[in-house]
């Protein structure tokens, strides 16, 4: 069977050229090409890509965002993050959010062809100079201790019916509690975790692995 492959980037030149290499190649089958993160969370459900080409400079929620969201949902889905950005600090956000590749712009088809079928096959797809930048990176920050927020056991539980995507009824009637409670819940949360909007939060709580493992 051909590895199933998803796109995301913003620049319409880039993403039907993509496309198209992918398309000439039996070996791989494009099940969606889009231009936002938030297009493609909301289809993702059902396509369960094998792989996902990622940017990260999208409009609305960035691809580092959107990798360590579907990673939570989705850990056996392969992202390969493909960018011009090359900086120490979006390699390293990128790779703590679940990707498994990171691919400097412009790509060679060839190149992006190995690499898809790399990530599929459980290698660690990079440019070159990409891996050397992560090899530096780690070698020279200490992981950080985690951060104590204090949360309790039902605001954990309220966080987590907003990874999943619920709104303040559906929370309210998962958890039985009225949705003025609810409401009540998230401004204690968002006072502890020191952030403003719900997205900042998931954010927060995907990056940080803040939920308790089951």
């Amino acid at each position: 069977m051909p590895i199933s492959v998803a796109i995301v980037e913003d620049n319409a030149d880039y993403r039907n050229g993509i496309a198209y290499i992918l398309r000439t190649t039996k070996s791989f089958e494009v099940v969606g090409v889009y231009a936002t993160a938030e297009d493609f969370l909301d289809d993702v459900d059902d396509l369960q890509p094998d792989v996902v080409l990622m940017d990260i400079g999208l409009p609305g929620i960035s691809g580092t965002e959107a990798t360590a969201i579907l990673k939570q949902k989705f850990p056996r889905i392969q992202i390969i993050i493909l960018s011009v950005y090359e900086d120490d600090d979006n390699i390293f956000n990128a790779i703590c959010a679940g990707a498994i590749g990171y691919i400097a712009k412009p790509v060679m088809p060839q190149q992006l062809l190995e690499a898809i079928d790399n990530a599929f096959c459980g290698g660690t797809p990079m440019s070159p100079h990409i891996a050397r930048k992560v090899i530096e990176i780690f070698k020279q920050i200490a992981p950080p201790p985690k951060a104590d927020y204090h949360l309790t056991p039902r605001e954990l539980e309220v966080l987590e019916c907003l990874v999943q995507g619920y709104d303040y009824k559906q929370i309210a009637d998962k958890l039985f509690l009225s949705v003025f409670t609810v409401r009540a819940h998230l401004r204690n949360i968002y006072d502890k975790l020191h952030v403003h909007s719900k997205s900042q939060a998931v954010s927060k709580v995907l990056s940080e692995r803040l939920l308790p493992k089951k």
